[in-house]
């Protein structure tokens, strides 16, 4: 997975791959839980670069996108969202595995 460091990297990145943005936070508890099994999701779901928006670091982007809560992901295709699943609650590997299904339809 890389990391966001920039907002002209993720304009570059939104505008010229498929993307899954992953907003997170060290301080998140729910966002650990998930870290083991997302290799696994990047590894099925090769057409995709996963990339970490730390949500400290980068909270205009998390309002320009109402990421309101965390771990939350939203899919972007030829430089438009494509999908998102966005919300406070923890998230299991199917749910992320459900929402991969549905973007990369």
């Amino acid at each position: 997975m890389k990391t966001l460091e920039s907002m002209e990297q993720f304009q570059y990145y939104i505008d010229s791959k498929h993307v899954v943005a992953v907003f997170s936070a060290d301080w998140c508890p729910d966002c650990r839980v998930i870290e083991p099994i997302l290799p696994e999701i990047e590894e099925t779901y090769t057409d995709y670069t996963f990339l970490l928006v730390d949500r400290d670091r980068f909270i205009n982007l998390c309002q320009t996108y109402d990421v309101f809560g965390i771990p939350s992901f939203i899919a972007f295709r030829n430089g438009k969202e494509a999908g998102r699943f966005v919300s406070k609650d923890r998230k299991t590997k199917e749910e992320i595995e459900s929402f991969m299904e549905e973007v990369n339809g």
